[in-house]
């Protein structure tokens, strides 16, 4: 916008206007740079440092703590049966038994299956004590998350609080921008012919729905080249138009008149008037207001 502005003349009305909407880019561009770069430290960072390094340890514990779990359970089912293998070899045999070699083997199945209980044993108070201390150490990391959690969630709301201050920025940066606009004198449109067309062949219709005009006031120069004469100027007698305040604007001279947002005033025009400016009155007061602040009603 600014070298299209130096290119096609930066003291036109045009260029003027690009060199004003390239200023106001460029604040918004340098509240936005601010925004990520204070999202970045205050929110983003922490929470990626958190994810990639005590987020990755506690998860890899307690995968290590359900692997502790399921080979603890192994080993209870192994010394169960086990132990339901030894009770059943060590079934009290029959002396009478007209077969001895059955009783030896029985008392050598229970000899076996007695190893086999201890064996199982041994590898169950492993498992338990390997479980115990991996439940220690991921309740530990658990237990300190609670810190970290006090801590994102002030960061959460520092991010919040910065993307509230780069919105309300940006809004200031616009309004500013919109009054500068209101202010400029428009040269596109001429402001030798008369502001409504000739009675002739003007319909009731377009007659309703134009803005009602005063005369002519003598020695009226247009908006911004010289101070209007508020003294001389009257209402028509019919036709003024109600209109609605859209935002808080502050008069800068004496011929402007300042504005409440949702207020209600009178309006009209007068010949040969910037066509982005009416005349508005409150009360006793009457001045210049910009057209883009307003709402026409019927």
């Amino acid at each position: 916008m600014a070298e299209a502005a130096s290119e096609l003349g930066p003291t036109t009305p045009y260029g003027k206007t690009l060199i004003k909407v390239a200023e106001a880019e460029k604040r918004l561009g340098g509240a936005e740079r601010d925004f990520i770069h204070t999202a970045s430290i205050n929110f983003l960072t922490p929470l990626r440092n958190f994810l990639e390094g005590d987020w990755k340890t506690i998860s890899k514990e307690r995968r290590l703590l359900q692997n502790r779990r399921l080979d603890l359970d192994a080993c209870k089912a192994r010394l169960k049966k086990a132990k339901a293998a030894e009770a059943k070899a060590t079934t009290v045999p029959d002396f009478q038994e007209t077969r001895p070699r059955n009783y030896i083997l029985s008392a050598s199945a229970s000899a076996l299956w007695n190893d086999e209980v201890d064996k199982a044993e041994q590898e169950l108070r492993v498992a338990q004590t390997e479980f115990d201390r991996q439940a220690e150490v991921t309740r530990l990391l658990l237990e300190g998350i609670s810190s970290t959690h006090v801590n994102h969630l002030r960061c959460l709301h520092e991010f919040v609080e910065s993307q509230t201050t780069y919105y309300a920025q940006c809004y200031r940066h616009m309004l500013d921008l919109q009054k500068q606009l209101g202010r400029f004198p428009g040269t596109f449109i001429g402001t030798t012919e008369p502001a409504s067309p000739p009675l002739s062949s003007t319909s009731p219709t377009t007659t309703a729905a134009t803005m009602p005009v005063v005369p002519s006031v003598a020695g009226l120069a247009p908006p911004g080249e010289a101070a209007l004469c508020l003294e001389e100027v009257a209402p028509p007698a019919s036709g003024t138009r109600k209109a609605r305040v859209l935002y808080d604007y502050e008069a800068a001279d004496s011929s402007e008149l300042a504005l409440l947002a949702d207020e209600l005033i009178t309006v009209y025009s007068l010949p040969g008037m910037d066509p982005d400016w009416l005349i508005g009155e409150r009360g006793n007061k009457k001045g210049k207001v910009p057209v883009t602040y307003l709402e026409l009603l019927s």
